[in-house]
Formats: structure tokens, C-alpha cells, sequence
């Protein structure tokens, strides 16, 4: 669909195989980019690391955005083997639990800021260290949900987090367009993912998508990665700071 031949790229956040990230790798790579990918520990690399591979990654590296240094660490690896990079894809996401299931007003000081600083504020982490290896420009993108517009029932902590980090978006697609650098959000419908899970009642919150959207179809994680392909290829060199919804158009009536 899109020729992503000599791309490099880094993808940030894949857990398994229904991860929104590996959808993301599967359709980029099968496009011709060649991908980094990070797992987050050593006990999720056994996970990760064969998906990977499958994906004939050359850097496969452990990245945890809250142990200092391993951000860094995985930017420094992509520019001494590749020297460039011409996308990002940020699929992160973290809530201390018994913060995530009360109420937002409820929700403790440092449940919120590790909220926000795995969530949001390693994306404008990486935007920062990417900037310098995107010599011809390139594309950052991170995720979100429509729990950041509206109070979704169980969403809870989430939403906050995830409204800042759209705005990170739009703030990072003004300050880097002028480098050639586009920044976007994709939101997708609700996905059962592992990260979804964490969620009270997440199977009601996918009955709903299913039966609210326009098109009454679920999305997967294969739908996200086939519009993440086309935001990492030429063909979005015009799109920048916006926000993708990939959910059947159940962001419309939601």
C-alpha cells in the first residue's frame, strides 16, 4: 500500500501479540521498513523478542522509560548502527492500579505523576532525542483514546493523561514542523489488549463500541497499523498535529 523501503523506525510498547504496537510493526515492515523494536524488561523479552525477530529487526533492545538512562540508551544503539531515523511509534501506557480504578479526584499525587510521566512525558522525551537523528525530516506518533473528550465510564485517570498527551501532540507538530518532523495521535476504538485489561468492565466498554459505531465492527490491531503505515509514509507529508480515529466512527456518536 505504501512503500516504506529504506524507513528505519523505532516502535515503542509491544507486549504480545495483540499488542496495538506489533500491528503497528507487522504492516510498516511489511511495507519495507526496516524497525527497532524495545521490550520492557527481562521478563517480557521472551514475549518480545521472537516477534521481533519474525520482523527481522536488527536492534531488539529493553527499553523502561522509568529507569533512568534506558531512553537514552536505546537512542544511542539506533544512532550508532543507523545514523537516522525517520519514524516513532509511542505505545505506552501506565496507571498504578488502585489509582486507575477509583475516582480521578481520588486518585493519589504520585499514582497521577507516574501517569503522566510514563504515558505522556516519554513521548515528548523521545520526540526530543529523535529530533536530532530525523536529518530529512520524519513522522512521530503515539496513541490514545476517546476516553481523553469525554468521562468514559472506567477510564478513569486515564483520560486526564491521555488529553495531555494529545495536546503534547500539538504542541510538538508546531515546535518540529519547521524541521520536517510530523506529529500525530491515533485513537483507536477499544482493542483487547493486555494494557486494556487493566480496565474495570472493559468487555461492556467493547459491547457498546460494537454496538454504537456506524460501521457495528470491532477494530483491530491490524486496522491501526495499516493507518500508522500510511502516516509513517510520504503520502501524510501534508497531515501534522491531528488526531486519527481508527474506531468505526464511534467517536462520532460516542
Amino acid at each position: 500500500m505504501f512503500d516504506l523501503n529504506g524507513k528505519k523506525g523505532l516502535i515503542v510498547g509491544i507486549a504480545n501479540e495483540a499488542s496495538i504496537a506489533y500491528g503497528c510493526a507487522k504492516a510498516i515492515h511489511s511495507q519495507g521498513a526496516e524497525l527497532a523494536i524495545t521490550y520492557l524488561n527481562a521478563k517480557a523479552e521472551p514475549y518480545v523478542r521472537p516477534l521481533a525477530e519474525a520482523l527481522e529487526s536488527t536492534l531488539i533492545l529493553p527499553c523502561d522509560v522509568e529507569q533512568p538512562g534506558q531512553l537514552e540508551a536505546v537512542f544511542d544503539a539506533i544512532q550508532a548502527q543507523w545514523g537516522q531515523l525517520d519514524f516513532v511509534i509511542h505505545s505506552i501506557a501506565y496507571a498504578p492500579k488502585d489509582d486507575l480504578h477509583g475516582r480521578v479526584v481520588d486518585c493519589s499525587r504520585e499514582g497521577f505523576l507516574r501517569a503522566m510521566d510514563v504515558s505522556c512525558h516519554s513521548f515528548a522525551r523521545m520526540a526530543k532525542l529523535a529530533e536530532p537523528l530525523m536529518h530529512k525530516g520524519g513522522a512521530l506518533i503515539t496513541m490514545s483514546f476517546y476516553g481523553s473528550q469525554r468521562a468514559v465510564p472506567n477510564y478513569g485517570l486515564m483520560g486526564p493523561v491521555k488529553a495531555a498527551l494529545e495536546s503534547v501532540v500539538k504542541y510538538a507538530a508546531a515546535e518540529l514542523g519547521p524541521k520536517g518532523i510530523r506529529v500525530y495521535t491515533v485513537s483507536p476504538g477499544p482493542i483487547a489488549t493486555r494494557a486494556a485489561s487493566g480496565i474495570q468492565q472493559f468487555s461492556e466498554l467493547l459491547n457498546e463500541s460494537r454496538q454504537k459505531a456506524p460501521g457495528n465492527q470491532m477494530v483491530t490491531v491490524d486496522d491501526v497499523g495499516q493507518v500508522a503505515a500510511m502516516l509513517v509514509s510520504d503520502a501524510a507529508k501534508a497531515l501534522t498535529g491531528n488526531t486519527i480515529y481508527v474506531d468505526s466512527g464511534y467517536h462520532v456518536i460516542g
